[in-house]
């Protein structure tokens, strides 16, 4: 009787080794033994580097232009450096993000982070040239991936490469906010309302020059934010360990950012001292900066929708936010601004973000930031629930926005605050007249001005006209 001979088996880990001894790795794993460290060590978040796509491809880039240098410079042999780089380009096309597993917090100045990065590529790239993962004799993560590199260059540089592609994406985000409040403007252009100063009456307004404040201030913040982008643009790539540049070739620095500049398409200069950049967190402080601004001044906006929606029956009830989904479990018919809410609470986060950034920025010592990976998390995590805010108060909420024209008319009509307008034509005193008998009596500025003689209804209709009322040069 022939018997078949049973398959081997798949071996269900491969060994590799570090300067603290063996481990077995999942064999199916493209991380090695570092990223394993890694992993057991910083069990904080629960989120992986691998969550922020940006900073993935990033480091990608990053590693893609030093093979291309480090070829270039006969560092690296041609089919190490066109199978590192083929790696990458997978990456950047969105492969094997799952297999950057380490914490975004982590101790070590984001070494983890980078490890991660170089195991991925180099095991992906012994793929490509016909060998298993692990072998790394034939293509080693630190001695070909992460030649003439540090840490210290390879992490600042993806990070800021990172925050730039996510802030493009929040840019274009708040143009898309920015318009649906300069629709509402133009819509309610022909809307007069009164203004508030302090919650008390102040004088007549349109309900479109309020929302076209709100457009406005998107549009600063957009440049703003434009700005802060630019201080993106300097990196340190090439510094290595503290900026020296030791273990770099000599013109490595300026071969890798041209490449880099190629791969990312990004106007990247490399920092004329380089020992400076390497600890100098203070453009990230200035972008967080920005965006805590921004994420104020949303806050703001998203109060006075609030304020101005609220009621129906008992309050302000001057404009209708699209209700989205049931208010109460115990209320019937309660509908709640639930669209602002959760815009309010992002700007909460952001702020808090913003202290983060701040004291991990104050806290680096000597030639190097330990704390660039809280920077890092707390500027992408910033950035893209901005950005997923403004998409939904722009779409779940603004487009939808009516105004309530009778009841706007009404408080107009009844409001104290006419007479401001008036001054000018009826003087002062009569105004304060006016103002005075009005408040005691519950009568209209309207009604007492036209039985008292001090203009006729038709001029009065012209001088509280929207088109006069909204006119800047008015004041």
């Amino acid at each position: 009787m022939v018997t078949t001979p049973s398959p081997s088996p798949v071996p269900a880990f491969r060994v590799e080794h570090d300067l603290l001894g063996e481990r077995d790795v999942p064999a199916g794993a493209y991380y090695g033994i570092h990223t394993l460290r890694a992993v057991e060590n910083f069990p904080i978040t629960g989120t992986p580097i691998g969550a922020h796509p940006e900073l993935v491809t990033a480091l990608a880039c990053v590693k893609q232009a030093a093979a291309l240098a480090n070829r270039d410079l006969g560092l690296l042999e041609p089919a190490k450096a066109d199978a590192v780089v083929a790696a990458c380009e997978e990456i950047r096309a969105g492969k094997l993000h799952e297999e950057f597993v380490v914490d975004v917090i982590q101790g070590g100045a984001g070494t983890s982070t980078n490890m991660n990065a170089n195991e991925v590529v180099a095991n992906r790239a012994l793929e490509l040239l016909g060998h298993a993962r692990g072998d790394y004799a034939r293509l080693h993560p630190l001695e070909d991936v992460n030649a003439g590199q540090s840490t210290n260059d390879v992490y600042p540089t993806a990070v800021r490469i990172a925050l730039d592609l996510t802030a493009r994406r929040l840019l274009d985000a708040m143009e898309v906010l920015r318009d649906a409040f300069a629709a509402k403007a133009e819509e309610f252009a022909d809307v007069l309302k009164m203004g508030r100063t302090q919650l008390q009456d102040a004088v007549p307004m349109t309900l479109g020059q309020e929302f076209a404040t709100y457009a406005i201030m998107l549009e600063e913040d957009r440049g703003r934010l434009a700005e802060a982008c630019t201080l993106m643009h300097e990196i340190n790539l090439g510094g290595t360990a503290i900026g020296t540049g030791l273990n770099a070739h000599p013109e490595y620095a300026a071969l890798a950012s041209r490449h880099l500049r190629e791969i990312t398409g990004l106007p990247l200069t490399v920092a004329a001292d380089l020992v400076e950049a390497t600890q100098d967190a203070g453009a990230f402080v200035q972008l967080s900066g920005v965006l805590k601004r921004i994420a104020v001044k949303l806050s703001k906006t998203c109060n006075d929708l609030r304020l101005l929606s609220c009621g129906p029956r008992a309050g302000f009830a001057e404009i209708n936010l699209p209700p989205v989904q049931a208010g109460s479990s115990i209320m019937p018919g309660k509908v709640n601004p639930v669209v602002p809410e959760v815009v309010n609470q992002i700007a909460f986060e952001v702020i808090g973000n913003d202290m983060a950034v701040t004291m991990a920025a104050e806290a680096g010592q000597l030639q190097l930031n330990a704390f660039e990976p809280l920077i890092a998390h707390s500027l992408l995590k910033s950035i893209t629930h901005l950005r997923a805010g403004c998409l939904t108060l722009a779409g779940r909420c603004v487009s939808g926005i009516t105004a309530n024209r009778e009841h706007l008319a009404h408080l107009v009509a009844h409001s104290i605050g006419l007479v401001t307008a008036l001054n000018p034509h009826i003087g002062y005193e009569q105004a304060t007249a006016v103002a005075q008998e009005a408040l005691s009596s519950g009568r209209s500025v309207r009604e007492l001005v036209l039985e008292r003689g001090l203009l006729t209804e038709a001029r009065l209709r012209e001088i509280l006209h929207p088109d006069n009322i909204a006119r800047p040069h008015a004041r």
